[in-house]
């Protein structure tokens, strides 16, 4: 009875398994659509970097309990925030594919 119990509590939880690749990919696209207007602090832009990277490692790590279509979209989608971050100075600041400045 307690060997079960115990390999009850160790199981991954599903909704992980699923929530994680859903929030790559939602990130990706919202970097790569949406407009950033202003730079944020360097603390910030370290911390969602940081952030980034710790789910890219969740989403490998969590591998083996996410369906394959969707492992790769995520995949694709956490080494494109990177990617997006590489194409110009703006972006490396920002994450976001294009920047501009709001009228005043």
């Amino acid at each position: 009875m307690t060997n079960q119990q115990t390999t009850d509590n160790t199981r991954r939880n599903p909704f992980i398994a699923v929530l994680l690749p859903w929030l790559l990919i939602g990130q990706f696209c919202w970097n790569l659509l949406i407009t950033a207007h202003e730079y944020p602090r360097h603390a910030e832009q370290i911390m969602t970097m940081t952030f980034d990277l710790g789910m890219l490692v969740g989403l490998i790590g969590l591998r083996g309990s996410i369906p394959k279509p969707l492992f790769w979209c995520a995949l694709v989608a956490g080494v494109g925030l990177f990617a997006i971050r590489l194409t110009s100075k703006d972006a490396w600041w920002t994450g976001h594919l294009a920047y501009s400045l709001l009228p005043r």
